[in-house]
């Protein structure tokens, strides 16, 4: 027996996810008879029969064995993530909604990344092509006849518009191609214009979404067995009915009285006491909501009561069984698919995500990014969090993210601990990455300042203004710096060290290739360890060297060939 598909919509803030999602619904009710679309929990079940009423002559296929659409009614990636099983997605397809005037936003890309990490097939909806300028709105749903009735100018302005979607998914790595022209649906994404407000491009979009299922997802789409496979959307409680979850079963079937289990540390067993489903879309003014029923097959969305929930979260898997003997080979399944938090002593960054399907995304994206992880769980940020990350060696691991969730006031208490806090991931590794490369920069700066940096110095004949304690002679900086405390050598001899630098009468810290300057020099005499016109070079040993090598990158051109002097220089002297 196949099942429904279950199908999310996604996509940036304000590109009319919940338009498309409205008119989808609305379009369906009018095609079909009262009741034309069965109203799930969380969710939106289209038939067969109303798609083919929608779609007419662009549906053909007389063998077509989905029996309609479920389309999860809450959009946005916070409900795709919570929709998660092990490795993947319960969604099998996703329609990623994107503005077709205003092209990728971080939102899109967010949702991109959600479903790349998912492995879920998706179809754009390049939706408000009814904000095109100069397009003429029309009476349908038909996206290929609204199209004949624009202007040449319009039709150019809208092909335009999607080559750039084209091309912003070819950046992002997806072979694009507008819906029509589409030769391969298994290797090309396929787009499909729309207007969430007028309708039109609804029923090609419906078109392809049953195309794709029936072609790509047949095998995936069979109802395996009888026990019930199903994820947790939400925890309500319910007045009369305590706590209660929305789950979307997306396998097999759930009867009143089986046995529930729930993932988490540890698994809930419980029985199922109620399943509920809405009323009909013409009765939900009735006061009373839900109507109970004694079995749900999947795919559908349902609400149950069962006792022992106070403690469950959303994003959770749950399992359904008729017979006890079977409880504990679910259990032991649901604790291999739960072991997503990680609990370590290892030196790494610390997670906190708002669900399981968002956690694992974040781990996921973490690791494809060699970002070490000590600790990922659920739920919000604390004071202990905090002290774990302010404990860790490395300062690039003293870092937190944040995803979804909130941070508590004791937190920002803790020093030296950077919080990467937001509600898009790609964002989130972006901002650690820049703060990251300053960190390292800053880091290494600080190396940098703790070595002896090369440098190459002549005196200037006529420059002597005193011959010994402190020598203070007019020099040239060749290459590289000069810094007080610097020692200096002549040949193989260490002959005394800078004590001050002055540069047009004050003293300066650092002096550089290209300037002069008059410098004293505690040890040597002038006319004796020292002459006019000599060459000497800072000082430094081994050690000193080896780490000048690591920070090569930090040096300059001039330091840098000075390094190569001395080092030459120590061969010699060795040799």
């Amino acid at each position: 027996m196949i099942r429904q598909p279950i199908i999310t919509v996604l996509g940036h803030v304000d590109h009319g996810k919940t338009t498309i999602l409205d008119n989808i619904r609305k379009t369906a009710v009018a095609s079909g008879e009262a009741g034309g679309i069965t109203q799930h929990i969380g969710a939106t079940e289209v038939p067969l029969d109303v798609i083919k009423k929608i779609c007419g002559s662009l549906i053909s296929d007389e063998k077509i064995q989905v029996p309609g659409l479920l389309f999860i009614d809450t959009p946005g990636h916070e409900a795709f993530t919570t929709l998660r099983k092990r490795g993947g997605s319960i969604a099998d397809l996703a329609v990623l909604v994107v503005d077709v005037n205003e092209g990728f936003k971080p939102q899109t890309d967010e949702s991109l990344t959600f479903l790349r990490e998912f492995k879920t097939p998706f179809v754009v909806a390049a939706n408000k092509i009814d904000k095109i300028r100069g397009w003429k709105r029309n009476n349908t749903k038909y996206f290929s006849k609204s199209i004949k009735e624009q202007s040449d100018e319009v039709k150019r302005e809208l092909d335009e518009k999607i080559y750039r979607l084209v091309g912003e998914l070819s950046e992002r790595r997806f072979n694009s191609e507008r819906f029509d022209r589409v030769r391969d649906f298994k290797t090309t994404v396929a787009i499909v214009p729309t207007s969430g407000i007028t309708g039109e491009g609804i029923a090609e979009l419906l078109m392809v979404l049953i195309g794709l299922s029936q072609q790509f997802l047949k095998d995936r789409l069979e109802i395996k067995g009888t026990n019930g496979f199903g994820n947790i959307l939400e925890v309500k409680e319910v007045r009369g009915l305590g706590t209660t979850i929305d789950v979307i079963l997306y396998d097999g079937r759930i009867k009143k009285g089986d046995y529930l289990i729930i993932g988490g540390k540890p698994p809930i067993v419980t029985t199922v006491k109620a399943l509920l489903k809405p009323r009909e879309l013409g009765e939900l003014r009735v006061e009373k909501k839900f109507n109970y029923v004694d079995e749900v097959t999947a795919a559908a969305g349902v609400k149950i009561s069962a006792p022992s929930l106070e403690n469950v979260v959303a994003g959770s898997p749950i399992r359904t069984c008729e017979k006890k003997e079977d409880v504990d080979k679910l259990i032991n399944e649901l604790e291999t698919e739960e072991d997503i938090e990680i609990e370590t002593d290892n030196e790494g960054v610390i997670l906190r995500a708002d669900t399981i399907g968002s956690l694992e995304a974040l781990i996921k994206i973490l690791k494809d990014n060699n970002i070490p992880i000590r600790k990922a769980k659920i739920g919000s940020v604390s004071r202990t969090d905090a002290m774990e990350a302010s404990s860790m060696k490395d300062p690039l691991n003293r870092v937190i993210f944040a995803f979804n969730v909130p941070i508590g006031p004791e937190v920002k208490d803790v020093e030296g601990v950077k919080i990467f806090k937001g509600n898009v991931i790609y964002k989130l590794i972006e901002e650690y990455e820049e703060w990251s490369q300053k960190k390292k920069d800053e880091m290494e700066r600080e190396k940098l300042e703790s070595v002896i940096r090369p440098g190459k110095i002549k005196i200037l004949p006529g420059f002597v203004f005193r011959a010994s304690n402190p020598a203070i002679v007019g020099v040239e900086v060749l290459g590289g710096v000069l810094k007080p405390g610097y020692s200096l050598v002549k040949g193989s001899k260490i002959i005394g060290k800078i004590e001050q630098i002055q540069k047009e009468g004050s003293n300066v810290s650092l002096a550089k290739h290209g300037d002069k300057v008059a410098v004293s020099i505690s040890g040597p005499t002038v006319g004796r360890q020292i002459k006019e016109g000599d060459e000497l070079y800072t000082a430094m040993g081994k050690e000193n060297l080896r780490k000048l090598e690591e920070l090569k990158n930090l040096l300059s051109d001039s330091e840098i060939q000075v390094l190569e002097e001395i080092k030459d220089k120590i061969k010699e002297i060795e040799g």
